[in-house]
């Protein structure tokens, strides 16, 4: 799959091995499907505020409209396996990835919004990856799932760059590109204390 090497590609590190043996547990998948769908949720939440906030562009407001509706069927698609599998919708916290990833956001604009959609191409990135990386590892179920989300995930990352690019250019985005990627490496890389889809390698209890 050519977008999965071009995010791979891209992605200045590939999700350790470490965080693969933890999210293969048996006692694990019941938490890594929770915290897929609040993912999900929240993608699509990402979406419809940016259409809310910079009116005006068609072709974002359109592929924002595109991606909120397809996040939010994954959504529906996660909930339908945790109802299948017994597994209860309880409130959990978040991990650390995405405000930690957020804190470099400039304040202001149009500064703020093409960081915006830097990170919401560098978390698509590595929600593809991970699946793709994860998906062998799993019954036939969540395996075949997490492949069929690889092909809309990708356009997810492709759109988010290119609106960035269109917005300041491909010069600023690739100096920014090299602040958050940098960042999101040493989150993926560093000691995590608690399982999340994307979080960094757990902490030995």
């Amino acid at each position: 799959m050519n977008a999965l090497v071009r995010i791979q590609n891209f992605l200045y590190c590939e999700t350790p091995d470490a965080w693969i043996e933890t999210a293969k547990l048996p006692e694990n998948q019941a938490l890594l499907l929770l915290d897929h769908a609040n993912c999900e949720k929240k993608a699509a939440s990402t979406a419809i505020n940016l259409m809310y906030r910079y009116v005006g562009d068609f072709e974002m407001m359109h592929k924002m409209s595109r991606l909120a509706r397809e996040e939010l069927r994954h959504y529906e698609q996660v909930m339908q396996i945790m109802q299948k599998r017994g597994v209860a919708y309880e409130q959990i916290t978040p991990c650390r990835y995405a405000s930690e990833l957020r804190k470099p956001v400039r304040t202001h604009e149009p500064a703020r919004f093409v960081d915006a959609l830097i990170v919401g191409a560098i978390i698509e990135a590595r929600s593809c990856e991970r699946f793709a990386k994860l998906a062998p590892f799993l019954d036939d179920e969540l395996r075949d799932f997490y492949l069929s989300l690889l092909k809309s995930e990708a356009r997810h990352y492709e759109d988010y760059l290119h609106l960035a690019k269109k917005v300041s250019g491909s010069e600023e985005v690739e100096k920014r590109l090299k602040v958050f990627l940098e960042l999101e490496k040493s989150l993926i890389e560093s000691p995590d204390n608690e399982f999340r889809f994307h979080s960094g390698v757990m902490v030995a209890a």
